[in-house]
């Protein structure tokens, strides 16, 4: 991932609360020799205090033998991506159908060394973990061994701690743009008003008056 200068975080902070609100990634497990990586989509929780993420997977899971091979992984996480017409981004003196569209996106990139989880007491502490990031409500009984509801299902599943080693992160939102291109794109995403245009806007703006 190219990160230019303007596109980067402002600080840790700024990558770590967007993604402890974007919860839902994809975890790239290197494949055998001569095999593409395993891609596996799943919901996790980000704990900034622990450097850590956390998240299970069902036993049956191909990408097992793949992980215990090599636990150097990236959990990968995209969104409040959305297109920019190119008109939108015209300077001054360009005719506005001569110039590039381009995407708006933030990414954070975590490369963690994974741990398996399957002592039974630590998956349901784990488990216990993830459900109250989701559902800090609560409302769903809590998971211990040997006891209902769910303790039997404990064998059927393998929790992972991925210890976070390094972090790539990116907000694309025109910062080397001049202050009315970035007007200009502002405005074109609040009347669009399509899926992520509120969301991208914030960010654009965001990162402007930092």
């Amino acid at each position: 991932m190219l990160i230019h200068p303007w596109d980067a975080p402002h600080d840790d902070a700024e990558w770590q609360t967007w993604l402890a609100a974007h919860d839902f990634g994809q975890l790239a497990v290197n494949g055998p020799p001569g095999e593409p990586p395993f891609v596996q989509p799943l919901h996790f929780a980000y704990d900034a205090d622990r450097g850590e993420a956390i998240t299970h997977l069902a036993r049956p899971n191909p990408l097992w033998a793949a992980l215990e091979a090599d636990p150097e992984v990236v959990l990968s996480d995209v969104d409040d991506y959305v297109f920019v017409p190119g008109p939108w981004q015209a300077p001054a003196d360009t005719p506005p159908e001569h110039s590039t569209p381009t995407s708006f996106y933030a990414a954070v990139q975590l490369r963690c060394r994974a741990h398996v989880v399957d002592d039974p007491a630590a998956k349901a502490e784990l488990l216990n973990r993830q459900v109250g990031h989701f559902q800090p409500e609560g409302g769903s009984a809590r998971a211990a061994v040997g006891e209902a509801p769910y303790g039997r299902l404990l064998s059927g599943i393998r929790g992972i701690r991925l210890e976070v080693t390094g972090v790539r992160a990116k907000f694309k939102y025109a910062g080397h743009r001049p202050a009315a291109t970035q007007e200009r794109i502002a405005a074109g995403l609040a009347d669009r008003g399509g899926p992520r245009d509120a969301a991208a806007r914030e960010h654009l703006l965001r990162r402007r008056s930092a």
